[in-house]
């Protein structure tokens, strides 16, 4: 299984948003728990590996993006997440081949796997995800599954506005946040998955406290688990593990 064998159809290259200017993404978060027996490798062994997947990653990050976080000691189900950005499905499904392909990946296990797509919002066109854009990771990424009452989706678009706008003003008051929002309606669990870039957790907690004040609020069914993940480069994620 290769990227270079991994071609767009013409129907995924003629997926345009409503303005006709952006290719739809395809958004992988994956996280994975490493198995007990990797601590009993010898450190040049853990060393080999981790420069193995090291350069994986750096090959995958010419076909599509990707960025690696750790979840070590912040989570009872995951140690680390590979986040992969892609205008294919193949393309994500060749990295998680690959991963598993390793010596590392041996001894890990998928623990959560989330799946989502960009969209245009329909309440603002006001905000443009950093993973659309080249900006660099900050240092922190919250994400987290998402999902609206059928109640909400019932009512007038007019009065969902309504709300939504209190809700994006809100978030308009922490500049330094980032918000990532992308869509799972249909091939995912959840409606939406959120990832929200900060350099601060207590400023990300702020916002969050201030959202829960909001009417949207009321129509959450679920928002969690929340998940803390600290950007690091592959190699001292693998390194970190033990």
């Amino acid at each position: 299984m290769s990227f270079d064998k991994v071609r767009n159809t013409d129907k995924e290259n003629s997926e345009r948003t409503s303005d006709n200017t952006a290719t739809t993404m395809y958004l992988n978060f994956s996280f994975y728990k490493v198995d007990s027996k990797w601590r009993w490798l010898n450190d040049i062994g853990k060393e080999e590996a981790a420069k193995e997947l090291s350069s994986l990653i750096e090959v995958a990050n010419t076909k599509m993006k990707v960025r690696t976080y750790s979840t070590l000691g912040l989570r009872k189900e995951s140690d680390f997440m590979i986040w992969g950005i892609s205008d294919t499905l193949e393309k994500i499904q060749v990295l998680t081949s690959k991963v598993y392909g390793t010596v590392l990946g041996k001894y890990i296990e998928a623990s959560e796997v989330y799946l989502s797509t960009s969209r245009p919002s329909v309440y603002s066109n006001q905000v443009t995800p950093s993973f659309m854009k080249n900006d660099e990771p900050l240092k922190y990424n919250i994400v987290y599954p998402f999902i609206k009452s059928r109640e909400w989706y019932l009512l007038p678009f007019e009065k969902r506005s309504e709300m939504m706008k209190e809700h994006i003003n809100v978030g308009k008051k922490f500049p330094q946040i980032r918000l990532n929002t992308s869509y799972s309606f249909g091939i995912s669990d959840q409606d939406f998955m959120l990832a929200f870039e900060t350099d601060n957790l207590i400023e990300f907690q702020d916002l969050i406290i201030k959202l829960r004040e909001t009417q949207v609020s009321r129509h959450v069914l679920k928002d969690t688990p929340m998940i803390v993940c600290i950007y690091k480069n592959i190699f001292d994620i693998i390194k970190s593990l033990g």
